[in-house]
């Protein structure tokens, strides 16, 4: 196993640099829109202090034909930085999108399931911001300096306005910044919050509707709202405030260069053009703070936006570079596992330990809260153990490339989960679908007849979570999806727990087949029905292993006769499940 360098750990930065040429160009654009934004104050001056005083058509027809031109230029340009931005806003979409949510996937399926589940609104944040006018007003900002200079060269006076000018826009966006950075941060957390609330009240939709909990749960997203309401007020009245006056600042401070300019005139120390000019360029100078400022809302969540991303991507776990192992064959190795939730003092796995060979089926049974579906996880190696190790052909399943081990494991849930799309996509696990590939894994699954007497057959559309399918289907649906692609380790978590007497009776032949086949099986069960088919049993209590051994022993330590008052209820049911 070759491990790569740590130094390489992604963040978002290092994402990001590969937009460089973008900003780069769209810097570069910014400085030539920005020169050309002098032609008007120029064209002014020009106008006032020659035009005007030689009456000449011919240099007034000159200076409007070259002015017109600069600006015409200047519009192009700025077409140009506008596309640039926005070429990288798509792009930057394009690349993070996906792996933000495999991300956002892979975080929800740990067993300290990650509260953040909006990345992608935070991608469409960075989009949202990249094509707004928040980012021109930063490409932009820097030239304040520059046009105040060149309007201390037109007079020392009228340089010294513009500087304190440019001062005191400065400190009101530091101040916008100390009054509403907070409050904004708040409101998005509420807001966050209320949206996560609100989901998983839609996702319930069904059972909130049935017992009658609609009410509660629109008081409830209402409770999480108001403090997101409150916060968004207490950040509206503060940046409210300062925007009005920061644009009364502004016409201010104009008024008063020209003032200036108008009294260096009376005192023959100025002339017109130079009053109307360094006006002119006085506004252009402070149009981009004023610009920050009214959308300093949006800087502020572009910037929580790219926190919360670059330590998504920071913290986002590495598949290290390993020498590809040989397709595996199925043996399977539980070696002393523990693993407990954090938080929680007591392990719910505790040194679990057994090994299964190549085409054994272990059925795992236990009373409900024994660690039966936790185990389930370890060993397909959706979590990892915090002690101890499970292995697949002898190499440690959890640091496995999920890419290249998936193929080679089945695994049907507790939960069943489909996806919107059609039946054939579901059961190529939303891939590229091989039609021989997808009805191989349904006649393995004995769901092919089942399929072809939906209305479309394969590409029947099932509806967001397979909502267009019953119970039974769904899991009859999903346990082919465990099987596509030839799997040599299947875990079926209560696979029959939908099932009807028909459904049951094919899932036991799919089960025969697999073990013929030579598929490693574990079955979490609660029906004594598919014991009879199993090699071993293991029975787990409390996280411990109670009784191991081989299905005919365990069997034999178990009365298998109806107890009274329960016909058709066996005491083995009893005694391994209770």
């Amino acid at each position: 196993m070759v491990h790569t360098d740590p130094s390489s750990k992604p963040s978002l930065r290092a994402f990001a640099s590969r937009f460089r040429p973008y900003f780069t160009s769209a810097a570069v654009f910014s400085l030539l829109v920005n020169m050309l934004m002098l032609v008007p104050a120029l064209f002014m001056l020009q106008v006032f202090d020659r035009v005007v005083t030689s009456r000449s058509t011919e240099t007034l027809i000159m200076l409007l034909a070259i002015a017109v031109g600069a600006l015409l230029f200047m519009a192009f340009l700025d077409v140009i930085r506008a596309r640039l931005l926005t070429a990288a806003a798509v792009s930057l979409e394009k690349h993070l999108g996906p792996r933000v949510l495999a991300d956002m996937i892979r975080s929800n399926a740990a067993p300290d399931r990650g509260q953040d589940l909006h990345g992608l609104r935070d991608v469409n944040s960075l989009r949202a911001f990249l094509t707004g006018p928040g980012i021109l007003a930063l490409f932009d900002s820097p030239w304040v300096p520059v046009y105040v200079l060149i309007i201390y060269v037109f007079h020392p006076l009228l340089g010294w306005v513009a500087l304190g000018g440019a001062l005191i826009m400065l400190g009101l966006a530091i101040l916008n910044e100390k009054l509403s950075r907070r409050p904004l941060e708040a409101m998005q957390l509420e807001s966050r919050r209320a949206g996560r609330f609100a989901d998983q009240s839609i996702a319930n939709a069904e059972v909130a509707r049935a017992l009658g909990m609609v009410d509660n749960l629109a008081r409830g997203w209402e409770a999480f709202s108001r403090k997101g309401l409150e916060k968004q007020l207490q950040a509206s009245r503060a940046g409210s405030v300062l925007t009005s006056a920061t644009r009364f600042t502004r016409q201010l401070l104009q008024v008063a260069m020209l003032a200036t300019g108008a009294w260096l005139v009376i005192q023959q120390e100025a002339t017109t053009g130079v009053m109307i000019a360094a006006t002119i360029l006085m506004a252009r100078a402070l149009a981009p703070v004023e610009t920050a400022i009214a959308g300093w809302k949006g800087l502020v969540e572009a910037r929580s936006a790219y926190g919360r991303l670059d330590e998504m991507l920071a913290a986002e776990p590495q598949d290290e570079a390993v020498t590809e192992l040989p397709a595996p064959k199925g043996d399977l190795s539980v070696e002393r596992v523990v693993f407990g939730f954090r938080g929680h003092e007591r392990p719910v796995i505790k040194q679990v330990s057994f090994d299964l060979a190549t085409g054994e089926a272990l059925a795992i049974v236990g009373p409900s809260a024994a660690g039966k579906s936790t185990l389930a996880r370890l060993i397909v190696g959706l979590w990892k153990p915090a002690m101890g190790t499970v292995r697949l052909d002898g190499a440690d399943i959890a640091a496995w490339p999920r890419a290249r081990l998936g193929p080679y494991v089945g695994y049907l849930p507790q939960n069943v989960e489909l996806f919107a799309g059609t039946v054939s996509q579901n059961i190529a696990r939303m891939g590229e679908v091989d039609s021989a590939a997808v009805i191989d894994a349904a006649r393995r699954a004995d769901v092919h007849e089942m399929i072809l007497r939906l209305p479309q057959g394969y590409d029947t559309p099932i509806g967001e979570g397979g909502a267009f399918l019953s119970a039974g289907e769904r899991q009859r649906v999903a346990l082919a999806r465990a099987l596509y692609g030839k799997p040599c380790l299947v875990v079926l978590d209560e696979p029959n727990s939908n099932l009807d007497v028909e459904g049951e009776a094919a899932l036991i032949e799919a089960l025969r087949r697999m073990k013929s086949g030579g598929v490693t099986l574990l079955i979490i069960t609660h029906r004594s029905r598919l014991l009879s088919i199993m090699d071993k049993i293991l029975l787990l209590r409390d996280g411990v292993i109670e009784k191991l051994g081989p299905a005919s022993e365990v069997l034999a330590g178990a009365d298998t006769r109806p107890p009274e008052g329960h016909p058709g209820t066996a005491e083995l049911a009893k005694k391994l499940y209770y």
